[in-house]
């Protein structure tokens, strides 16, 4: 019992020495810091507006109806040349329908194509362009430094300075 006491109570202080042990830190001497670097292809839009003439065109509409009307009467009266007793009513009323509607048809073009009134107005106009820049990003620092007369590299995402914290880790080599 005693020897297993003893054992145990051993045991249990190289667990705890081993779990209190802390890491010890030195310094070391930078000797060489280059950033690593990575460039980029940067979308930058620009917007470019220049004042240009631009023809605008007041819409009228016609809203005279008496060419219309003389219309329906020209082609009622065409109309009434043809066909005999109902048939010429018939022709009539469609001569006049006919005939309405293709002045009325004809104001409108007229309208559209030659109506209004035309101006030049000069406007902005503005058109969107994107083109690329190259930029350069530092990423991190290739750091070599010196340590117990030998050279360490390691990388880093922060510039360290002339000295550079390192953690002095001595075990014993197991045979």
């Amino acid at each position: 019992m005693r020897i297993l006491l003893s054992s145990m109570l051993s045991l249990g202080m190289v667990f705890s020495a081993t779990a209190l042990a802390q890491p010890a830190y030195d310094w070391a001497r930078v000797v060489r810091v280059e950033p690593v670097v990575v460039y980029q292809q940067v979308p930058v839009t620009e917007r470019f507006c220049e004042r240009q003439p631009v023809t605008v065109v007041e819409r009228r509409r016609s809203d005279d109806r008496a060419p219309a009307i003389l219309g329906a009467i020209v082609g009622g009266v065409i109309g009434n040349q043809f066909g005999r007793g109902d048939g010429r009513d018939a022709a009539t009323a469609a001569g006049a329908l006919l005939g309405y509607h293709a002045v009325r048809d004809s104001q409108r073009r007229y309208d559209r194509d030659y109506g209004g009134t035309r101006y030049v107005e000069y406007r902005d106009v503005c058109r969107n362009e994107t083109f690329y820049r190259t930029e350069e990003r530092i990423v991190g620092y290739d750091v070599t430094y010196r340590y117990n007369g030998r050279l360490y590299t390691t990388r880093m995402d922060h510039h360290p300075g002339d000295r550079i914290r390192v953690v002095a880790d001595v075990r014993p080599v197991r045979y």
